[in-house]
Order: C-alpha cells, then structure tokens, then sequence
C-alpha cells in the first residue's frame, strides 16, 4: 500500500471513529443514488451542491458551538443557476440556511405580504400583496417546474459530523455518473473540532473561570472523495482568504494536493463581485461590472455558466 492510500484510508476510518454516523444516512444515501439513477437515464448531468457552515459542538449535550459566518447565499444561488443550465441537482445544505428560490426574500415577514381577501373575505382567501414579493409571479413558476419536473433534492445537516458523513454518502450515491456528476462544494466547513472523548457531557459552566478550548483539525473529506468515493466525477473546491496576495498560490497548492479539477478563489471583502476560476493549467477572472450590479447581476451566475461549460467539456474529453 502507497503512503497516499494509507492517508486516504486512515481517513475514511477517522471519519467513523472521531464523528457519530447520523442514523438516517443510509437512507438519504439511498435517496440520492435514486435520484442519480433516475436524472442518469434521462440524460441530465447532477451536480450535489454543499452549502452553509458547519457546526461544531462543544459539549455532547449541546447548548454551545462553534459556527462561523457562512448565510448559505453562495449555494442557494448557484442552485437556481445551475437547474436553469439543465442539470438536476442535490441541495446538501445546513438546516435553517439559504434555500434556492425563497432566498430572495429572506428579509421579508411572510405575515405582512398577506391579507384576507377583500372581496371574499368570509371565504378564507388570501391575497398576496407583489409589491413586497418582488418578481414572486416569476420565480413561483420556477420553482414550480422545477419541483413537477423532481429536479431539487433537499438534503440537511445540521453539524459537522452530519454534513461529513452525508457528503461521503453522496459520493458513493453519484459514482455511478461517473464524469457527468458535479461536486461543487461551496460549504464552509470547519477546519476544527473537538473529538467526542475530549468533550464535556454536560454545559460547561460560566463558574469554573475563562474557557480553554483545545481542538483537532478535521480530516480533509476532499482527498477520499476525489480518489475513492466518487473518482471520475468532475471536482469544484472554494478557496476564500481574507489576505489577497495568498489566493492563487492557496488555491493552486489545493489543486496539486487534491488532484481535483476546479478552485473557485475569492477573497472575503470582493466575493460577491469578484471570483478566480483557477485549474490545473489555467485562470480566470469573473467580474461583475458597475452596469450589471445594477441589473441585480449575480456573481454566482458567471461562475456557473463558466463551470458548466467546463464540465461539458470534461465530460466529452472522458467520452
């Protein structure tokens, strides 16, 4: 056995051993592999979308954790674009974060674009005031054809051992696809954990004085996904610095340790207007201009337009 296989394999048992197996992922898995199948035989490429952030726990009985700032705004969007483009896709998500198509309209309360209707009032009727739900009429019959057409399959987790344990089920559910299966895994994950031996059981109380946490780094799910779980599928990481003049070089030093095919870089002030497409053997820069911020151009669309044309491309090379 290789050095290399020997890392992949202590991390496939790592992942068993450090984070609880969610007791339904056997079944998600068997959902998304059906969904595979079914969108397989229709002849559309599935992408599985990761999005949101990663909690991690710092007791057993949870009332603290650790999270960061990711809404799931990256994700929910690139969905809608990605469905628009033709592929089916699945939506690994974090409970409660950005969801495709009602993310437009996450600053607004439900309750006040609601009224009884006036005519028919006694009937239970209810209007829906469009003023406050901008574009509701057009976005509602997209998502209604995407949901008829069974092209959105939600998926949840909630912590990081549930998003590691479902990202490999989703893996295997797609190597079937073989290169015409996306990863586009726009997550943010946690680089750090507390293993579940190390954890208190109980609240950590206030009255014992200021906390020291110490935390393990959380074993890198990327290297067995490209090599073992899902090996001929079509690869995107996201690399986001806070540090431009590291960017390219972060992102070409994960290319070269992950052997996988696309980086999307972008840095924490400009990632809504600015991303690099960097591959092994190239770079491109995606700008959104004044006009088309205007207009309410997303950045995400770009990116989209931009890998789905690569992966066709990827997909004809691998015949």
């Amino acid at each position: 056995m290789s050095f290399v296989n020997a890392g992949v394999d202590a991390m496939a048992s790592s992942l068993s051993e450090e984070f609880a197996v969610p007791a339904h992922v056997e079944e998600v898995r068997r959902v998304m592999a059906a969904f595979a199948e079914q969108h397989g035989a229709a002849g559309r490429m599935v992408v599985l979308i990761t999005s949101g952030g990663t909690k991690v726990p710092l007791e057993s009985r949870t009332v603290r954790f650790l999270d960061n700032f990711s809404s799931g705004r990256r994700g929910a969007s690139s969905a809608e674009y990605f469905l628009a483009q033709g592929y089916a896709v699945i939506f690994l998500h974090r409970q409660r974060s950005l969801y495709p198509y009602t993310r437009l309209y996450t600053g607004v309360n439900l309750l006040d674009c609601l009224t009884l209707h006036p005519v028919h009032e006694g009937s239970g009727l209810v209007a829906v005031d469009q003023t406050k739900l901008p574009n509701i009429t057009d976005v509602l019959k997209r998502y209604q054809a995407v949901k008829s057409g069974g092209l959105l399959l939600p998926v949840e987790f909630s912590t990081l051992s549930e998003y590691l344990h479902l990202l490999k089920a989703a893996a295997q559910a797609l190597s079937s696809l073989g290169s015409k299966a996306m990863f586009y895994l726009a997550a943010a994950v946690s680089d750090f954990y507390i293993p579940p031996s190390e954890m208190p059981e109980h609240k950590i109380q206030s009255s014992n004085g200021p906390l020291q946490i110490s935390m393990k780094m959380v074993p890198k799910i990327l290297k067995p996904l490209v090599k073992d779980w899902a090996p001929k599928a079509f690869v995107i990481s996201f690399k986001l610095e806070t540090d431009p003049s590291i960017l390219l070089e972060r992102a070409r030093c994960a290319l070269d340790i992950y052997k996988h095919q696309v980086v999307v870089a972008n840095v924490l002030d400009t990632r809504h207007g600015y991303v690099v497409i960097v591959t092994k053997d190239s770079q491109k820069e995606l700008v959104l201009t004044e006009e088309e911020v205007q207009r309410d151009v997303e950045i995400e669309e770009k990116i989209v337009k931009n890998l789905s044309h690569a992966h066709t491309q990827f997909v004809n090379q691998k015949g």
